[in-house]
């Protein structure tokens, strides 16, 4: 695929001159589409390839296979790459997390726009996590009080597909909350829960405020983007499924 960009090419700058010195009156412009009919210098192209095919051979191994396509757009509430995204941070950030403080981690909650490409049939490589997290975004656990969960839980009403991992939210038929739970039970008043999400969420990000004031937070070290890597080393096949963690009835 050729990608496109679009540069500033300075074309005519026109000055005035008064006493010796010189005045910028005017700046024109145009832009310039940057493609593959502009050719490569040969020396630079020729002292990076060395650098190019050692990436490339890095960024093509693979690490597992996948029988079918997932994309972020197969269905509404959920959708198996989320669900995968999701149970994958659940799974690897949790042991990461119990290991620093004591504690487990309650619930996951990503944003859909953090899925930036489709997992393709076929071979699972590294490059496929880049594609599919291209950010630098890492996992932050947030301790929420219980009307944070609630505020948390009102947001996902709008049913977006943003991924979730061991919370259950059933809209009735008007898309309106019929019951949520965690950890497979109801949330509790007075009670607090350790949520993971990125970074990017726990600032606000999305208008997810209710992550922006945890009662306390850890921050990971740990990319969302490794732990794709981290979760596809660690399986043969990878086939999530769209489930019941977000339905209508």
């Amino acid at each position: 695929m050729i990608r496109f960009f679009s540069l500033l090419f300075l074309a005519s700058i026109a000055v005035s001159c008064k006493d010796s010195q010189a005045t910028l009156t005017q700046i024109n412009g145009k832009q310039i589409a940057i493609t593959d009919s502009l050719k490569g210098d040969e020396a630079i192209l020729e002292y990076i390839a060395p650098y190019r095919k050692r990436i490339d051979d890095e960024m093509g191994a693979v690490l597992a296979y996948a029988p079918t396509s997932l994309s972020k757009s197969e269905g509404p509430y959920n959708t198996a790459i989320g669900n995968m995204m999701a149970d994958a941070v659940y799974e690897l950030s949790n042991p990461v997390f119990k290991k620093r403080t004591g504690k487990e981690i309650d619930a996951v909650l990503l944003n859909h726009g953090g899925i930036r490409s489709t997992l393709n049939a076929g071979d699972v490589t590294m490059r496929t996590a880049f594609d599919i997290m291209p950010f630098e975004n890492s996992v932050v656990v947030v301790e929420l009080n219980s009307d944070q969960i609630k505020e948390m839980f009102s947001y996902l009403e709008s049913g977006k597909a943003h991924p979730i991992s061991n919370m259950q939210i059933i809209l009735d038929q008007d898309e309106k909350l019929k019951s949520t739970t965690i950890n497979g039970k109801p949330v509790e008043e007075g009670k607090t829960y350790f949520v993971a999400t990125n970074d990017y969420l726990q600032q606000g990000g999305d208008r997810m405020t209710f992550f922006s004031k945890p009662v306390s937070m850890e921050v990971l070290d740990y990319k969302i983007r490794t732990i794709l890597v981290d979760y596809f080393k660690a399986k043969d096949t990878i086939a999530p499924v769209r489930d019941n963690r977000f339905i209508k009835e």
